[in-house]
């Protein structure tokens, strides 16, 4: 039976790439003396796998990894030994059995905060407002598959959600939207955005994974 952690990446440790995030879980896991299972052939190595690939730069309190935990160790004291061992930054909040597929994670909700610190413009909203509610947006995506080397795809059927909520110098756009096969990653909703409107682009930008959900928008566990 496989088993899950629920974990968070924020502060510094956004800038750790997937892989390295890998190791650095593999080598955590080691230092925390938790054994869990390991890979089959000539080089195995502790397993390890992360749901959603984070992009670098991207917070999140809704990671979630599979692995295989090995008797002698209670799911109960994995978290707090876990992230003991773990760089600043990343907490892991629960560990537990797995019970459902994954392929039953359906959306994820995202913030992206637009930052204005000299004052957001005023039409900021109704055109991103406009943006998200065109029938269509077709945008070019990077594809190492592609011999054009992108793909274009259409990003509204992706968006099953969003809602805009302003300040005087900011600009928050809740999405869900859909999380594989394919997903969406909100960076594309960001540079159509400042594509089609230059004279509104923020002078920052951070995104936020707040949760995974199911089919029925429910939490994913």
């Amino acid at each position: 039976m496989a088993d899950r952690l629920l974990f968070t990446k924020t502060g510094r440790a956004r800038y750790i790439s997937h892989l390295d995030l890998m190791r650095t879980f593999q080598r955590a896991f080691a230092r925390a003396r938790i054994p869990i299972k390991h890979t089959e052939g000539f080089n195995p190595h502790p397993f390890v796998s992360i749901a959603l690939p984070l992009s670098v730069g991207f917070s999140s309190q809704c990671e979630i990894l599979e692995f295989g935990l090995l008797e002698g160790t209670s799911h109960e004291e994995v978290p707090k030994r876990l992230t003991a061992a773990m760089p600043e930054g990343i907490l892991v909040h629960q560990c537990y059995p797995v019970e459902r597929k994954l392929k039953e994670l359906c959306y994820v909700n995202y913030i992206m905060n637009f930052d204005y610190p000299e004052g957001r413009p005023q039409a900021t909203e109704p055109a991103m407002a406009a943006l998200l509610n065109r029938e269509s947006l077709v945008v070019k995506k990077k594809s190492n598959k592609a011999k054009a080397g992108f793909t274009e795809v259409d990003l509204i059927p992706l968006i099953r959600s969003w809602r805009i909520e302003c300040q005087s110098d900011s600009m928050m756009v809740d999405l869900v939207t859909s999380a594989q096969n394919p997903g969406l990653n909100p960076e594309l909703i960001r540079a159509a955005f400042c594509g089609e409107y230059p004279e509104y682009a923020p002078d920052f930008v951070t995104f936020h994974r707040r949760d995974v959900l199911d089919g029925e928008g429910r939490p994913f566990r």
